[in-house]
């Protein structure tokens, strides 16, 4: 087994958000691609990214500011959607790498995204079973009904919340630390650790 497959990318997006329906003609988009890269074989995190993603058809309102720290000003230095997701390739291995979130929205808005966009899903072809839903995996685990938000799994696993809460580069970052208790449990979904 090569060493590479011992890799798993754990990502975390915020997007354009309104306190209640999108203005006419806004669309949720990404504006910032949180990825902390986990050694599953060493059992650790080894590094944290933050991608400021630039919307196209929707702007940053004061809501979202106030949820996710981030600015028209800070996200409209960065990227197009198109270019973050060739940077995920290209540069975090998205295409081969096994990667996980914290529930099924990541996963849901990059597939959108990409569509909409006419850009290339990153994560492989979006059938594989490449996604590990990570708060299923800890709701299992723990035998939870309801699946738990993830500042509420980090009580329970008696974990602390490190950076700020709906900041994509500190969510990946805690939702590693996430994985790597169920991983330490043998709770991780053997299938997706290993490509």
């Amino acid at each position: 087994m090569h060493h590479e497959s011992a890799l798993l990318n754990v990502i975390d997006v915020e997007a354009t958000c309104w306190a209640g329906q999108p203005p006419p003609g806004s669309v949720n988009e990404i504006i910032e691609i949180g990825l902390t890269v986990v050694d599953v074989s060493a059992r650790r995190r080894v590094s944290r990214h933050r991608l400021l993603v630039r919307p196209a058809r929707s702007a940053v309102s004061d809501f979202c500011t106030e949820l996710t720290g981030l600015t028209q000003t800070e996200v409209d230095r960065g990227v197009t959607f198109a270019e973050a997701c060739r940077i995920l390739v290209e540069e975090y291995g998205a295409g081969e790498r096994p990667w996980a979130s914290w529930g099924e929205y990541d996963r849901r808005q990059f597939a959108r995204q990409s569509q909409a966009d006419g850009t290339v899903y990153p994560f492989g072809c979006p059938t594989e079973r490449t996604h590990t839903n990570a708060k299923a995996a800890f709701a299992a685990f723990y035998g939870l009904r309801k699946k738990p938000g993830m500042d509420h799994a980090l009580q329970i696993a008696g974990l602390p919340l490190e950076g700020r809460h709906h900041r994509g580069e500190d969510d990946a970052w805690n939702i590693a630390a996430l994985v790597l208790h169920l991983l330490g449990r043998e709770a991780w979904p053997v299938a997706a650790a290993v490509v």
